[in-house]
């Protein structure tokens, strides 16, 4: 088998491992409740966790979930409505999906049974934002802190506090009446806060205006008197305590993946399963640290997880933080090291680009010149493209972030 096929296999590994059919059948409810079954959701899995939910909740099913467009049912979700939306700028269809969601949660009475499908990429899919505050002005905010490098945390935190839907308020909707409610969730963020997952349209989060004002003046944003006004006058949602299950997060996938190299005869070396930061800059260090390898004559893979940024340059750039990473990881190897190295993001798309991430082997490497001028002008998938090594999946219908693989002593 080609190296890159072999580390694509690993790749898919995790990625299976992290799916909704593997991680959420187990842990849906088995009895029936009295009323209906409500099920809302938003994310890049919630059509494959709405198919899994469709086939094992018992009694009447209903309920509406969203997910970005191409990443929609592949089988059936029966009374479940699934919406495709735009990712990662919100667009009308986000805006219909999160009043429709909200105003279903608001029907919801004694005896029903509110299950919340979440996962990653849903905060920009489920938009439901305050009142004075237009659809077009969220997306431009959005777009703006996607681009600023800012930590998702914080997106996900400023995000809260300009959402109906989000930091809980989806969950205070449907608690009116005192239904039962569970929330399942797929994590993709650092430290698996579920709270922090999709904005947790469920959960309650740390309700601090000033905070989340900080945060876009920070970034870069002009805060006017309106907005300032807007996010001040918020309030913190009444969000009941409920069974919360985190199904499937970034060691999910890790650990499948390293088991999968070990089958494969690797010698697996963790070095993360939660990394965030520059792209690039981590992936300097990681060059580093396989040339410690290579030279103390090792066959190894290193494998690592979480969460980079891309810190944007130029606006008509095109590469993610996988192929960012890959370029600086390109950028710091010397000609002829025996380094190979994969990395994609788990939910099949790097950023906003087709790709997944990319390849590279000391075959298909760029020259360290080539990778700096990618780097400065955010470059990065014309740089892969003209190697060769984009690596494209297309939608997996999951998403715990990225996989990152580099193998140390072996030639492609």
């Amino acid at each position: 088998m080609l190296l890159r096929d072999e580390l694509l296999l690993i790749f898919t590994a995790g990625v299976e491992a992290a799916s909704a059919p593997a991680a959420l059948a187990g842990c849906l409810p088995k009895d029936e409740p009295q009323g209906r079954t409500i099920v809302l959701g938003c994310g890049k899995a919630a059509a494959a966790m709405a198919e899994v939910a469709a086939q094992h909740l018992s009694g009447e099913v209903t309920g509406c979930v969203v997910t970005r467009f191409g990443h929609g049912p592949r089988g059936h979700t029966g009374a479940i409505t699934v919406i495709e939306a735009s990712h990662p700028v919100p667009d009308a269809a986000s805006l219909a999906a999160g009043q429709r969601i909200r105003e279903l949660a608001a029907t919801a009475r004694a005896g029903d049974r509110v299950v919340f499908l979440i996962s990653g990429g849903g905060s920009s899919l489920l938009i439901d934002p305050l009142p004075g505050l237009t659809l077009e002005r969220k997306a431009q905010i959005n777009d703006h802190l996607v681009k600023s490098g800012v930590p998702i945390a914080d997106i996900n935190f400023v995000r809260s506090h300009l959402s109906q839907v989000k930091g809980g308020r989806l969950a205070a909707a449907a608690a009116a009446a005192g239904a039962d409610m569970h929330s399942f969730i797929i994590s993709d963020v650092v430290g698996d806060d579920p709270a922090v997952v999709a904005s947790g349209p469920s959960l309650a989060s740390l309700f601090d205006p000033q905070r989340a004002l900080s945060i876009l003046e920070s970034s870069g944003w002009p805060l006017d008197a309106a907005l300032k006004e807007l996010v001040m006058a918020g309030s913190a949602p009444d969000v009941p305590s409920h069974p919360v299950h985190v199904i499937a997060n970034a060691v999910t996938a890790l650990d499948a993946a390293a088991a999968c190299a070990r089958q494969k005869g690797w010698d697996v070396i963790r070095i993360g399963d939660d990394l965030g930061g520059n792209a690039a800059f981590i992936g300097h260090r990681h060059a580093a640290l396989a040339l410690e390898h290579a030279a103390a004559g090792r066959r190894c893979l290193l494998i690592s997880g979480g969460e980079l940024t891309v810190t944007v340059r130029n606006r008509d750039g095109r590469g993610g933080p996988n192929l960012e990473y890959l370029t600086g990881l390109m950028a710091a190897l010397p000609e002829g090291a025996p380094i190979a190295a994969l990395a994609c993001d788990s939910d099949g798309i790097d950023g906003s680009e087709d790709n997944a991430g990319g390849y590279f082997d000391s075959a298909s490497r760029a020259t360290a010149e080539a990778c700096e001028a990618a780097l400065a002008t955010n470059r990065s998938y014309d740089l892969f493209a003209s190697t060769g090594g984009l690596i494209m999946t297309g939608p997996t219908r999951t998403n715990v972030n990225d996989i990152r693989l580099i193998a140390v002593g072996e030639k492609p």
